[in-house]
């Protein structure tokens, strides 16, 4: 299966404050909010949310297609990537801009503040899938991932025109979208990825019910934190997979693209949606245990004992043939 991923590439620049941002936080006051919170560490790592779709599915021995737009100073991280096995020959490099950035802080609660610049991302509208799906010899399916609004709604038109099978993804964007721009975005979706509060927002800024959702998409994929992930299906019962056993909790920034990429792996190799999602959320506990969203190293022999422990040795078993981790 082929699958083009397209969403942001960015930068991202990771600090910790020790303490809980809830504790600085004057409910009353919210309207003159200014805070400053003094943060103990900084790691700058590579990011973006296709980035690490793409490097979490080369991990797991894949060979994605990623298509989003850059700056010039990208050399380095397409070099990253392309070791790694990423396919970055459809990667749009702007003339003027800067690669994306992302500046988060993490609290002693996982809670995070963050803001975006988008940079070259803003040109990702330039990108036509046309010619991508020319050159590998066409597209099974394509994930919209979150990135310039337009550059969505491109993509988003061009796999309904083309009949291409795609995934709705617009996780940040969702924030700033108003509801006709999340209902294009969305309708005749393969798949629909959200957490659960972006759930519930899709609902509110689309006017539509859960049940209205689920019918513009063949299937809804919910992530919950700790609580897991559900899939939802029209007709059928919802899927509950618990979240995989975790060594420890460092940093939470990426576990929703791990998740991602993994459930994008089992659907290359045809398994199940439970099985997908369980791969999903067993890879996302190798970025919740390090800090930087592609820092983790996966080793098969490792990844498929985790795995038969968290969801048994049925679903390591099932994977074992399919997997191959290009770093051991």
């Amino acid at each position: 299966m082929k699958i083009a991923v397209t969403g942001s590439i960015a930068t991202d620049h990771l600090m910790t404050f020790k303490g809980r941002f809830a504790d600085s936080l004057v409910v009353e006051q919210l309207d003159k909010l200014s805070v400053s919170f003094l943060a103990d560490d900084l790691q700058i790592r590579r990011g973006g949310v296709a980035a690490n779709i793409c490097f979490g599915m080369a991990n797991l021995g894949l060979h994605p297609i990623l298509a989003d737009a850059v700056g010039e100073d990208f050399a380095d991280y397409r070099s990253w990537l392309e070791r790694h096995g990423v396919d970055c020959k459809s990667v749009y490099v702007s003339e003027t801009k800067h690669t994306a950035r992302f500046v988060c802080t993490t609290d002693d609660d996982m809670a995070q503040i963050a803001t975006f610049y988008a940079g070259a991302m803003s040109e990702a509208r330039e990108i036509e899938l046309e010619p991508i799906a020319r050159r590998v010899g066409g597209l099974d399916l394509v994930m919209v991932g979150p990135s310039d609004p337009e550059g969505m709604r491109r993509h988003t038109d061009e796999c309904r025109q083309r009949g291409i099978p795609f995934i709705a993804d617009p996780s940040q964007q969702l924030a700033f979208a108003d509801g006709p721009f999340i209902r294009d975005l969305i309708s005749g979706a393969d798949y629909l990825f959200t957490n659960e509060y972006e759930a519930h927002m899709t609902e509110q800024k689309t006017g539509w019910s859960a049940d209205e959702v689920l019918e513009q998409v063949g299937t809804r994929v919910i992530t919950k934190g700790k609580d897991g992930a559900v899939i939802l299906r029209r007709g059928e019962e919802p899927i509950e997979v618990p979240v995989a056993r975790e060594v420890r909790r460092l940093d939470p920034t990426g576990v929703g693209d791990a998740f991602r990429a993994g459930f994008l792996a089992g659907l290359t190799w045809e398994l199940d949606l439970r099985t997908c999602a369980e791969v999903g959320s067993m890879l996302a506990t190798y970025v919740l245990e390090t800090v930087g969203t592609q820092e983790y190293i996966l080793r098969k022999d490792d990844f498929l004992a985790r795995l038969g422990e968290s969801y048994g040795e049925k679903a390591a078993a099932t994977v074992q043939p399919l997997l191959s981790c290009p770093r051991g």
